[in-house]
């Protein structure tokens, strides 16, 4: 007979992705069950038990959700049946934008109004110095929002040209790193001025370009459940972003790329990628920057852009640590990392890939609402399965 493998409360809480509150509460309610260990004190579970917990969770629904804007099939990723990882090479975020919103992939330049970019700048400024680059995205979608008098307008043509404006005053709102030129500049460029103070190159471009548009949507990830959630109800386009963007400040979802950062900074400043693979492991914190559950053969975003990646430090630690972890594990390195390791490599904040994921998915937000929009509105209603104290 196999004995049992057992795991405590804050391996529990750390598979879960919950606090280890939490992981009591579910005791309470009769989901999970403990036991003692030997000196009374402290819980222990059954791994059996917490993996079909855990496989019970994850067996929701949604109503009915249709969609022509993004397929994952066979570990790849297409957007209105073209290859993401070829768009991301040979187009620029401008058109996969379109492509996302119209079927056409039309390389129209966004907009930029000067008395936008200026509330933005106004409204963002007064915040804290400590504040993240996604806290003031947030701040300037509410600005913009409180600024347009025909943002209920939901017909597709204003809501392509609400994204357009919107997506130039959301990177014009960041505060400028590098000076800004007086000439018009593509979209990517006009980011990369707001993340790092290096001068922008060709093969720099490229990638920041590339990992936009490999990011610009993701099927019905849990922001996008959430932006489309809100257009169910007829929300505006800004607050539909706003939806997608309270969703994606999660350290599961978009602000994953920023505990991938200091792994990687520590696999390149410290003993090893082997090593700092091994500190993890050891202390039962799970390895940021690695695995996807509908990728079973490894993330193509992340192969895209480590293949545009510059050759130095950076991407050599980063394949080291992903050459690592399939082999021991069989877990390969997802967009996250990938995001990070084009961060540090340019010399931008920690955040910065956070950033680059909310400003990309914005267009895959709007895509969404626009099918949402020509749906039966007000039909997200799921119903709750009562767990607490019965009625007297």
């Amino acid at each position: 007979m196999t004995a049992q493998t057992l795991m405590t409360t804050e391996e529990v809480a750390i598979l879960l992705g919950v606090k280890p509150a939490t992981v009591y509460a579910y005791v309470s309610r009769g989901l999970l069950t403990s036991r003692r260990n030997a000196d009374g004190k402290n819980s222990l579970f059954a791994k059996t038990d917490v993996d079909a917990f855990l496989a019970g969770r994850k067996r929701t629904t949604t109503p009915g959700i249709q969609t022509g804007i993004t397929l994952i099939k066979d570990d790849n990723l297409f957007f209105r049946g073209r290859d993401a990882t070829v768009l991301a090479r040979s187009a620029t975020y401008e058109a996969v934008a379109s492509l996302l919103w119209t079927g056409e992939l039309d390389d129209v330049p966004f907009p930029v109004n000067p008395e936008l970019r200026s509330l933005a700048m106004d409204v963002t400024g007064r915040l804290p110095k400590t504040a993240r680059l996604t806290d003031r995205l947030r701040v300037t979608v509410a600005a913009a929002a409180a600024a347009d008098p025909l943002r209920f307008d939901t017909a597709p043509t204003a809501v392509v040209a609400t994204g357009r404006q919107l997506l130039a005053t959301m990177v014009q709102g960041l505060p400028p790193r590098n000076g800004i030129p007086v000439r018009p500049v593509p979209f990517a460029e006009a980011l990369w001025l707001r993340l790092t103070s290096q001068r922008p190159g060709d093969t720099g471009l490229h990638l920041l370009n590339a990992a936009l548009i490999l990011l610009a949507d993701h099927d019905i990830a849990a922001s996008t459940l959430a932006a489309r959630i809100a257009a169910s109800t007829r929300a505006h386009p800004y607050a539909v972003v706003s939806a997608g963007l309270a969703v994606l400040d999660g350290p599961l979802h978009g602000a994953a790329s920023g505990l991938a950062y200091p792994l990687l900074e520590e696999a390149i400043n410290g003993p090893g990628p082997v090593a700092t693979i091994s500190d993890r492991l050891r202390s039962g914190v799970p390895v940021a920057g690695f695995g996807h559950p509908l990728y079973a053969g490894g993330d193509p975003r992340a192969t895209a852009l480590f293949s545009l990646l510059d050759e130095g430090p950076v991407k050599d630690a980063a394949l080291q640590l992903d050459a690592t972890m399939r082999t021991r594990s069989g877990t390969a390195a997802n967009v996250d990392l990938a995001l990070a390791a084009l961060a540090l490599h340019h010399r931008m904040p920690a955040d910065a890939g956070e950033a680059i994921f909310a400003v990309a998915r914005t267009a895959g937000w709007l895509a969404h609402a626009l099918e949402e929009y020509g749906d039966r509105p007000s039909r997200f209603r799921p119903s709750g399965a009562y767990a607490g104290n019965q009625p007297a």
